[in-house]
C-alpha cells in the first residue's frame, strides 16, 4: 500500500519547495522562477532552476528533477518514506501509515549502530596500554581527560589490522554492513580496519548519530596527515561540519568556523564553544547553508599562511551569496587558534574575535597589502582594485561610507563614486549577457542524461514528451483521444511509463500533482516528469497537437516494426512491396 493521495497532498500544502530548497542551495529569482547552482553536480554556472508554481526543480544541467520530497530524498541519502517522514515533521504531521519497503532504513540504522560501536572501541582503546602514545599526544595538544570524553576522542591501535573488524564482526554484524560503514576495507588477503594507529575524532550530526570518523596520523612516516570516513549511507562529507552538535547550543553570537578539528576542540575548551570546522574538503555551499541556520553571523578563522588566506578568499564568496553577516578575524600571537590560545590564553582570543573586520575591510585590506600606496602608480592601482570591491555592494550607504575613506588617499570622493557607478554599470552588462546564455541554455536541446532516448531518437521522443505534456495540462485532450496511442507505442520505456501513469490517474479522475505521483516513479522518471512540468508555455494544449505528436510516434513506430528487405524472405518482400504500393 502506498501513501494515500490526501495525506500527500495535505503535506504539499504544509511544504514550500522554495523554503526547503533554500536552505541547501543559494537562490536568486528569476521573474516566476529561482535558480542556483545545482547541488547534485559540479557547476560554475547556475542550470538548477525551482518552479514555485509547480512545486518542483529541474536541472538543466545533469537532468535531475523532481518534487520536494524527492530533494530530500537526494539531498540527505534517505529512502522515499524517510523523506516523507523528514518533512511531515517539519510541517508539524504525523507521519504516513505505510507498508514500504523500509530495507533503506534499516541499513541506515545498522550504520549508526556500527558507528556508535566503533566510536566505543576506540575510545576504551584510548585508555589501554596500546593507547598510551595517543594519550600522551592528547595531553601534550593541553586537552583535558574532560575534553577527550565530551568529543568521544578515541584510538585506532594497530593490533594486526584487523583489531576493529574482529570486535564488530564479535558483535553479529556482517562484512557488507562493516564494508558499507567505511570501517573496514578490502584488499586481496581480505578485509582489514580503515583506520590504524591513528588519533580518532568521531564525527556526530546535530542528532546525536556518530556518523563518520576523522583518523589523525601518529607515524610521521604516513604521508596522509588525515584519513576521512568515505561517503556512506549516512554521510556526506560536503553535507556537515565537525562539532556542529555542540556549537548549535552555544549561547555565544554566531559560529567560528575553522579549518581543522584541533582548532575547534581547543576552542571549546577554552569557552568558545560556537566554533566549528570542515570537514577536510574545501567550503562547500551546502557547508555554508547549514551555517545560516544556525547563525545570522559568521567567524572565519583560516591560518595565517598562504593557503589559508585563500579560503578566506573563497569562504567569502560562497558566504556571499547566502546573506550572512561575515566576519574575518586577524590571527596574531600563532599561527592557528590551537597556538594562539596556547600562547596567549582565552582573553586575547576573545579580543581578537572583537576586531574581527568585516569582508568588505578584509578586502580592502588584503588589496592594500598588494601595492605600494606611496607611489603615484600603486596609489591609482590600489584604487582601481578598491572601486572593484566596493562596485559589488548593492547597499549605497555602505558604498558612500567606504568611499570616504577612500578619498582620504587623496582623491576626491566625486571621482571614486563615477568610478564605482561605471564599474557597477559594466557588472550590470556582464550578468544580463550571463542571464541571456542561461535562458537560451535551458531551453535549446536541454541535456537530459536519464533518457537516452532523447539523442537517439530527437523527433519522436520530442512528440512523445508534447503529447504527454499536452495531457497533462490538459486532460481533456486525453479524454477526447483515448484509445488512440497505448503505452506500448512510445520508443522511450520513461515516456512509456509516464503515460502508463498518467492515462490511468486521468481514468480515475485522480491528481496529476508531481508530489502525488513521484511515488509510482523511478528517480529518472520523476526528473523527466518534472521536466515536462517546465513545458507549460511550449505546448498548444490542442487536439490539432495532440493527434499530430500520435501520428509521428504511430509512423516511427511502424517504421520500426518493418524489417529490412535484405532480412525479408520472397513473401514478406512482397506484401509490403504491395502495401507500399497502396500508399
Amino acid at each position: 500500500m502506498a501513501i494515500n493521495d490526501a495525506y500527500l497532498e495535505e503535506l504539499r500544502s504544509k511544504t514550500d519547495v522554495e523554503a526547503v530548497i533554500s536552505s541547501y542551495v543559494v537562490l536568486r529569482r528569476r521573474g516566476r522562477i529561482l535558480t542556483g547552482l545545482c547541488p547534485f553536480h559540479n557547476e560554475k554556472t547556475p542550470s538548477f532552476t525551482v518552479y514555485p508554481e509547480t512545486q518542483s526543480y529541474y536541472c538543466f544541467g545533469c537532468g535531475s528533477g523532481g518534487d520536494v520530497i524527492t530533494f530530500i530524498k537526494n539531498i540527505n541519502n534517505l529512502d522515499y518514506v524517510e523523506a516523507v517522514k523528514q518533512l511531515a515533521d517539519m510541517a508539524g504531521m504525523a507521519p504516513p501509515e505505510t507498508n514500504f519497503d523500509t530495507t533503506l532504513t534499516k541499513q541506515r540504522l545498522r550504520m549508526f549502530e556500527i558507528n556508535r560501536e566503533a566510536a566505543k572501541f576506540f575510545y576504551k582503546s584510548l585508555y589501554s596500554p596500546l593507547g598510551k602514545q595517543c594519550l600522551e599526544y592528547y595531553h601534550g595538544r593541553g586537552l583535558s581527560d574532560e575534553t577527550i570524553r565530551h568529543f568521544g576522542l578515541g584510538f585506532a591501535p594497530e593490533n594486526f589490522n584487523d583489531g576493529l573488524y574482529k570486535h564488530l564482526k564479535g558483535l553479529g554484524y556482517n562484512d557488507a554492513e562493516l564494508f558499507g560503514a567505511n570501517v573496514i576495507r578490502k584488499s586481496i588477503k581480505g578485509y582489514y580496519d580503515a583506520f590504524k594507529n591513528r588519533a580518532m575524532f568521531p564525527i556526530i550530526d546535530i542528532r546525536g548519530n556518530v556518523i563518520a570518523f576523522s583518523g589523525r596520523r601518529l607515524d610521521e612516516s604516513d604521508p596522509r596527515k588525515y584519513v576521512n570516513t568515505s561517503d556512506t549511507l549516512v554521510f556526506k562529507k560536503g553535507s556537515n561540519l565537525f562539532a556542529l552538535n555542540f556549537a548549535k547550543g552555544s549561547k555565544r553570537e554566531g559560529l567560528i568556523l575553522c579549518e581543522g578539528n584541533m582548532d575547534v576542540i581547543s576552542l571549546h575548551q577554552a569557552g568558545f564553544d560556537n566554533a566549528v570546522a570542515g570537514l577536510g574538503t574545501a567550503l562547500t555551499e551546502e557547508q555554508a547553508l547549514l551555517i545560516t541556520r544556525y547563525a545570522n553571523t559568521v567567524y572565519l578563522c583560516y591560518d595565517n599562511d598562504e593557503a589559508g588566506q585563500k579560503a578566506v578568499e573563497k569562504a567569502l564568496r560562497i558566504f556571499s551569496r547566502t546573506g550572512i553577516k561575515i566576519k574575518v578575524l586577524h590571527l596574531q600571537g600563532g599561527k592557528d587558534p590551537d597556538e594562539i590560545i596556547k600562547n596567549c590564553g582565552a582573553d586575547y582570543f576573545r579580543s581578537i574575535i572583537e576586531g574581527a573586520a568585516n569582508d568588505i575591510e578584509f578586502k580592502l585590506l588584503n588589496a592594500q597589502h598588494n601595492f605600494d600606496i606611496t607611489t603615484s602608480d600603486g596609489k591609482l592601482n590600489y584604487l582601481n582594485a578598491a572601486v572593484d570591491i566596493l562596485a559589488s555592494l548593492d547597499n549605497s550607504l555602505e558604498r558612500d561610507i567606504y568611499a570616504t575613506r577612500l578619498s582620504e588617499l587623496g582623491v576626491s570622493k566625486t571621482a571614486i563614486d563615477e568610478q564605482i557607478s561605471r564599474k557597477r554599470a559594466s557588472n550590470s552588462r556582464k550578468q544580463k549577457t550571463i542571464d541571456f546564455k542561461n535562458i537560451v541554455r535551458s531551453t535549446v536541446a536541454p541535456k537530459d542524461s536519464v533518457n537516452p532516448d532523447r539523442t537517439r531518437h530527437p523527433a519522436v521522443v520530442k512528440a512523445e514528451e508534447h503529447l504527454i505534456a499536452n495531457f497533462l495540462f490538459s486532460p481533456d485532450c486525453y479524454k477526447a483521444l483515448k484509445g488512440k496511442i497505448t503505452p506500448d507505442d512510445f520508443i522511450s520505456v520513461v515516456n512509456s511509463h509516464i503515460f502508463k501513469v498518467l492515462s490511468e490517474r486521468i481514468e480515475n479522475e485522480q491528481s496529476l500533482d508531481l508530489t502525488v505521483v513521484s511515488q509510482s516513479f523511478t528517480d529518472e522518471e520523476t526528473a523527466a516528469y518534472s521536466r515536462l512540468l517546465t513545458m507549460s508555455d511550449t505546448v498548444g494544449k490542442t487536439l490539432k497537437e495532440c493527434e499530430d505528436c500520435i501520428n509521428t510516434i504511430l509512423s516511427e513506430k511502424h517504421k520500426s516494426e518493418r524489417k529490412a528487405a535484405k532480412d525479408m524472405d520472397d513473401d514478406e518482400f512482397l506484401n509490403a512491396f504491395k502495401e507500399f504500393g497502396n500508399k
